[in-house]
């Protein structure tokens, strides 16, 4: 067994043991609104459930440069954000939002992606996800080189293919997940193991 102290490695070093070790991740594609109304659009794979009641999902916006992203400041200048789940047939279009553009042009428009109105906000989202979440925010937790956003849903939007008497079909969503560097994982072998009673 290898055993490392963080505390001696380099940031770097700590970020390929953490991406290479804590897969899959959820992949979140999240659009958010800048003040001058641009809409921008970034996958995150810091990414999860946070409750069920109230729904609240978590994501970490990592700094750039030593400053907050465009999604982390324009959250917290709008208090509202749409979260998708990226998919088989989105993960090329949402890859492209990742290029760094300056905050007055938009990740959505560079990957061809159709903004729709949202219900109960003000932030589009993109019609080419399968579900689409939109966030009010709860809580922004401003940590040493990160903003940890958490976000409650306030409205579902789910593909009507994916939705069957409550439940979502996992093989129909295709959602993708994040490995380390290039590398991304379907579903794969889907195994039922029942919890003890």
């Amino acid at each position: 067994m290898i055993t490392i102290d963080p505390q001696q490695g380099t940031e770097r070093d700590n970020y390929k043991l953490l991406v290479g070790t804590i897969i899959p991740r959820p992949i979140a594609f999240v659009t958010t609104l800048s003040e001058d109304g641009v809409l921008n659009g970034a996958p995150f794979s810091y990414f999860n459930i946070v409750s069920s009641n109230p729904p609240m999902i978590s994501i970490s916006i990592q700094h750039a440069g030593g400053q907050s992203k465009d999604t982390a400041r324009n959250i917290k200048h709008m208090k509202e954000f749409v979260v998708h789940i990226v998919d088989e047939q989105n993960v090329r279009q949402v890859n492209m939002t990742a290029a760094p553009l300056p905050p007055d042009q938009s990740e959505v428009a560079l990957a061809g992606m159709t903004p729709v109105d949202s219900q109960r906000i003000k932030v589009p989202g993109v019609q080419e996800a399968k579900v689409r979440m939109e966030c009010v925010l709860e809580h922004c937790l401003e940590l040493p080189n990160n903003d940890l956003v958490i976000g409650r849903i306030v409205q579902f939007h789910l593909d009507e293919e994916i939705y069957e008497q409550g439940r979502i079909d996992p093989v129909r969503l295709g959602a993708v997940s994040r490995l380390a560097g290039n590398n991304y994982a379907g579903i794969g072998e889907i195994f039922e193991i029942e919890r003890p009673v």
